[in-house]
């Protein structure tokens, strides 16, 4: 980061901002981690709000703090989900859609960004060769999930497989194999159709919710420190938060920590006078820690609920009478 900015100069301006600023920052990071709450009710029938709330922030702060956290995260998760009645098929369909919904949506924001720039200025090939590859891999996801969706010959072919590579882990660790695998895959794959029939919308606009109000909260905190749209606009700010955050979907470190600072450093700076640079490298540093640190104590917090709140903890078939029919394909 002193490549692109001196530290002096970046500290004077981060202690430039009022209370007003920062109180406004901490309500717009604060609405940002709520959004992500309505992806989960989306996409798992039943959660309720503040069941999304203490789940998401508790998995997020373990994600953000260890190492290999991602992975810690998920059984955080599961066991979280299990223990307030949801069968671990529901919790998996849930990290299948959100996952490729999320991924859905960081391949398509760099084509509409792109879009948008070359409206505003000329565009390198560097960009246009990038948009083409995003443009090649949406589509390519796209129709992957259509085919599996589609056939149920597939979806029992996965199945078959998965089963053989789960029961050679089982061999491995001297326990029975299990069976079935291709007719679980198959009723995957119908309560899967049912979920997006119902909740396609909801879950596109919540997906699409929450990764706007990340990128608000970039551009706000840009603004807060002085960093002009005649300096930076909204399109080239929407660009460079495109981007990063297809780089981010790569887990090279904990919750994106450096690699995220300095891809925005590099995509936010260029061209920019010594005084911009600071700003810029203040705005970013403002941003990750409201977006980054942020949820670890809420995390922490959150934990502490789930395990001393057993009034959440309900049985299957009672979780099951909260999702109603949301798995019907009919």
């Amino acid at each position: 980061m002193p490549r692109f900015a001196n530290y002096s100069d970046v500290w004077a301006t981060i202690r430039s901002l009022t209370w007003l600023e920062s109180a406004s920052l901490a309500v717009v990071a604060i609405w940002n981690l709520a959004t992500y709450w309505f992806v989960l009710i989306a996409a798992m029938p039943g959660l309720r709000l503040r069941e999304a709330a203490v789940v998401n922030q508790a998995s997020t702060a373990v994600s953000n703090s260890l190492p290999g956290g991602g992975a810690i995260g998920v059984a955080v998760t599961v066991a979280m989900l299990t223990s307030w009645g949801f069968p671990v098929t529901s919790i998996t369909r849930s990290a299948i859609v959100t996952g490729i919904w999320n991924n859905f949506v960081k391949l398509g924001m760099p084509i509409i960004a792109l879009g948008l720039l070359a409206i505003e200025r000329d565009v390198s090939g560097a960009w246009l060769t990038a948009s083409a590859v995003g443009v090649a891999a949406l589509l390519g996801s796209v129709v992957a999930m259509w085919m599996t969706l589609r056939s149920e010959r597939l979806a029992r072919l996965v199945g078959r497989w998965l089963g053989a590579v789960i029961n050679w882990i089982r061999a491995v660790l001297r326990r029975s194999p299990t069976a079935d695998w291709d007719d679980r895959a198959a009723g995957f794959r119908d309560d899967t159709i049912g979920l997006l029939r119902h909740r396609w919308l909801q879950l596109t606009l919540a997906t699409l919710l929450s990764h706007l109000s990340l990128y608000a909260v970039l551009l706000i905190t840009l603004r807060h420190v002085g960093v002009s749209q005649e300096e930076l606009s909204w399109i080239q700010v929407l660009a460079a938060f495109a981007f990063v955050r297809l780089i981010s979907a790569l887990p090279v470190t904990p919750g994106g920590v450096g690699v995220v600072e300095l891809g925005y450093a590099a995509a936010l700076t260029i061209g920019l006078d010594p005084v911009t640079k600071a700003q810029v490298v203040a705005a970013i540093l403002v941003f990750r820690v409201i977006t980054f640190v942020l949820p670890i104590p809420l995390g922490t917090t959150s934990y502490v609920i789930w395990r001393r709140n057993r009034s959440w903890r309900l049985a299957e078939p009672e979780r099951a009478a909260l999702a109603g029919d949301a798995y019907s394909i009919t």
